[in-house]
């Protein structure tokens, strides 16, 4: 099974090796999608966990455990086709190969199943076209 969590640390514990303690721990992979965690602040990390259900549940209790803030918030990126102009950007910085752009057209074309929900999209898109609709839970 695999979710996709928002995980915050606050200053003290960005120390802690995390991804590495998920895999020996709880046998959980954890591909980080994006990060932005520096030495001594507080940071941000979004990361897809792939596990059995159980020692998922386990991981997010335990990362709970260590004062790390989790946001679960499942969501989808969606792209307002009114604003989009297809210039391409937000494929290029895309990682899974969710959005594209291809000849002859070269018109934008969002595949969801491939997308990640990594969020590197949103501020790449210079038309703002490009947002994350959260599902309620």
């Amino acid at each position: 099974m695999k979710r996709r969590l928002t995980i915050h640390f606050p200053r003290e514990t960005v120390h802690h090796p995390i991804t590495y303690r998920l895999a020996v721990d709880f046998d959980i992979a954890a591909k980080i999608l994006r990060a932005q965690i520096a030495p001594n602040q507080s940071g941000t990390m979004v990361v897809e966990l792939s596990g059995d259900i159980d020692e998922l549940d386990a991981a997010e209790q335990w990362l709970e455990d260590l004062g790390l803030g989790l946001d679960r918030a499942p969501g989808e990126i969606r792209i307002d086709r009114g604003r989009c102009v297809d210039c391409g950007i937000c494929a290029s910085v895309c990682p899974s190969g969710a959005l594209r752009s291809r000849p002859p057209a070269w018109r934008l074309e969002f595949r969801a199943q491939h997308c990640l929900v990594c969020e590197q999209c949103i501020p790449s898109c210079p038309l703002d076209a490009i947002g994350l609709v959260l599902e309620a839970r």
